[in-house]
């Protein structure tokens, strides 16, 4: 695809996006390179809307290859049941296990949604939430950023369950973690927890400050989510 293309010219237009398809085809299936078949998928997914022929480059390169963000996308099409794919949570799960164990953009994310089948207890054997598994994966997750995991953490310690007993401190420590990762209603329940010293010593200024911060992050996404005017 070299030299410029004039995105104006209906006939370059054309001839770029063919030869990209040519060029994405030939990297994952010649060259045998995951992020070709990434590219291909994204090429299918954004340009031709092909999303059953986006299934298969997926399946291909997460099964053949381990590509992670592949993975990734494989298990949110078998959640939706999306691309002819059948919904099937079980198998949404396994792909995001791959996804959680090989490096990725959307390991993380991957590694919460484990958990989070886990929790919700539908792929299991017995159709009950295996709350240690969740717990595992969340923690996974958390211990890489992702603040929803944090949360949900909080909450498991907050609420307690049968095997998995009521912990208020670590329920406040995992509220501080998500909160200082930019989570609202961590950052609220942080406050709440210190306002009413559950969990952790009484301390005024500090519910006051985490509630401003929840505030202030409630006002950051409202504000961010605002439709573009003109004129």
């Amino acid at each position: 695809m070299a030299g410029l293309v004039d995105f104006q010219d209906e006939e370059q237009v054309k001839a770029f996006l063919e030869n990209m398809e040519v060029e994405c085809n030939y990297q994952c299936y010649r060259e045998k390179d995951p992020d070709g078949c990434y590219r291909l998928v994204d090429y299918l997914e954004g340009i031709q809307k092909n999303f059953d022929e986006a299934a298969k480059v997926l399946k291909f390169n997460c099964e053949e290859y381990q590509h992670s963000d592949s993975c990734y996308k494989l298990g949110s099409y078998y959640m939706l049941g999306k691309g002819g794919l059948t919904q099937d949570l079980k198998a949404a799960s396994d792909c995001f296990l791959m996804a959680c164990e090989k490096p990725g953009r959307k390991s993380m994310e991957a590694c919460h949604n484990v958990g989070l089948l886990a929790h919700d207890g539908q792929v299991n054997e017995d159709g009950q939430p295996d709350l240690g598994k969740a717990r595992d994966y969340y923690t996974r997750a958390c211990e890489g950023n992702y603040a929803a995991s944090c949360f949900n953490l909080s909450a498991m310690f907050l609420q307690g369950a049968p095997g998995f007993p009521k912990d208020l401190n670590q329920a406040c420590s995992y509220s501080m973690r998500a909160c200082d990762l930019g989570h609202v209603w961590a950052c609220a329940n942080a406050s709440r927890m210190y306002k009413l010293g559950d969990g952790v010593d009484k301390d005024e200024a500090k519910a006051e400050a985490l509630k401003n911060r929840a505030k202030q992050l409630h006002k950051d996404q409202h504000i961010s989510v605002q439709p573009i005017t003109f004129g």
